[in-house]
């Protein structure tokens, strides 16, 4: 899995669990912040952040925030890159060989599952 057009920035603050803002370029911008939970523990003002240009006339801000530095390790705060990655692992024949068909998410009755 690979995450083109990405900046480094700095954590300033998160007013709400859907964007963060972000010392990018010396500017304070707003991003999109792509994992829901608290993330206390790694979201601290001042941390080094990554962010994903993501430009669309669709969208509210223009970058995701994708990863923290938390001490030493590079931490990836996008929740659907499991799901990508495996995906990825799965349509390159490595879970179980011979099978037709591979969908993400399937609905059964009022629920779904992978």
């Amino acid at each position: 899995m690979h995450y083109p057009n990405v900046s480094p920035a700095v954590f300033l603050a998160r007013p709400n669990r859907f964007v963060a803002e972000v010392l990018l370029d010396s500017v304070p911008t707003t991003v999109h912040v792509k994992n829901t939970g608290r993330c206390r523990e790694l979201l601290i003002p001042g941390c080094r952040v990554y962010v994903q240009h993501q430009p669309s006339p669709a969208r509210k801000t223009a970058y995701d925030l994708i990863a923290v530095e938390k001490g030493e390790r590079l931490l990836n705060m996008d929740a659907n890159a499991p799901n990508r990655v495996f995906n990825e692992y799965v349509r390159a024949g490595r879970f179980l060989r011979g099978w037709s068909v591979i969908r993400p998410e399937t609905t059964h009755g009022d629920s779904r599952f992978d």
